[in-house]
């Protein structure tokens, strides 16, 4: 596993050069990805969301494409469109942005349910129907969603669909001081993220992926995962807890952990590490719950971590 765990720190300290005190975001990231899973960043402008997005595809050397969507984004502007050829007398189909490696999709939910559902299809099965012609989407994909939890005007809430989606999400925060200080000393901008080196390439990143499937994941710990699931379900504050969906995404997510951490098997460390990435954008909470806070949310999940009995 030297290699493989060698890969994976390679990508966290290329993106940790321009994203600076994050290494746990970075890492989480880096999970979604050798996962085959996209990630929802939901967090305030100007904390260096689009830099992660952009250092994440320069530092695996593909390419990345950035959809700012706005109230008036079409579906045709995320996948594409046939337009009509008189030379040819026929229609060719002109690919959208979504025909990259990394897709950041900033601010998703400032458009249309129906702009946002475009993405459903190449998120969950990696490919593209357009007038009756399905495209493959090149592989590693990954979509990199961003959404401002605090500004609501003019915004459309993702729905459960789309939500479930998304293997992870996280939250980046402000900076620690000392962090703030070199940022604001070394001036750090999207342009250092464009003149990173790769660091790794697709094919290594595949290979990567299919190795994730063949991490070792005890029994004890899969009755522990299901345990945790039950709880979301079961909880009085929850009325909506994790889907089967969000069950296999908490599995692959611990078993990408693993590898990245330079481990053929899993522990139950990597499954309790995963778990409040995997459940915060998933579970709803009551309404009386919701008006306790924003940040009750998290202050459940880690109810949950503290109360379900894990394998030692």
């Amino acid at each position: 596993m030297a290699q493989q765990d060698e890969t994976a720190r390679r990508l966290v300290q290329s993106i940790s050069r321009v994203l600076i005190g994050k290494d746990e975001q970075i890492k989480t990231v880096v999970v979604a990805l050798l996962a085959r899973g996209h990630v929802l960043i939901e967090d305030i402008p100007g904390v260096g969301k689009t830099l992660l997005a952009l250092a994440t595809a320069r530092s695996m050397g593909v390419r990345f494409r950035r959809i700012q969507f706005t109230s008036d984004t079409l579906p045709s502007d995320v996948i594409g469109v046939s337009i009509y050829n008189p030379k040819t007398s026929d229609f060719e189909f002109k690919a959208g942005p979504i025909f990259t490696e990394v897709l950041l999709a900033d601010e998703i939910n400032r458009t249309s349910p129906r702009t946002q559902s475009a993405l459903l299809e190449s998120m969950a099965e990696g490919k593209v129907s357009v007038d009756g012609h399905t495209y493959r989407l090149s592989q590693p994909f990954v979509v990199l969603a961003t959404m401002n939890p605090v500004e609501r005007f003019g915004s459309f809430e993702l729905p459960e669909s789309q939500l479930d989606r998304f293997m992870l999400s996280v939250s980046l925060g402000y900076p620690a001081r000392s962090h703030e200080m070199e940022i604001l000393e070394r001036d750090l901008e999207h342009l250092d993220a464009e003149q990173l080196t790769p660091v790794t390439d697709p094919e290594s990143l595949r290979n990567l992926q299919d190795q994730v499937q063949e991490v070792k994941v005890d029994g004890s710990v899969m009755e522990y995962l299901l345990d945790l699931i039950a709880a979301t379900r079961e909880h009085p504050e929850i009325r909506l807890g994790l889907s089967s969906r969000g069950g296999l995404h908490l599995k692959h997510a611990m078993q990408a952990l693993a590898l990245v951490e330079g481990r053929d098997y899993a522990v139950p460390e990597d499954l309790r590490r995963m778990f409040v990435p995997v459940a915060r954008h998933r579970v709803l909470l009551s309404a009386g719950a919701q008006g306790r806070g924003p940040e009750r949310r998290l202050t459940v999940l880690a109810q949950i971590l503290r109360s379900v009995e894990g394998p030692v």
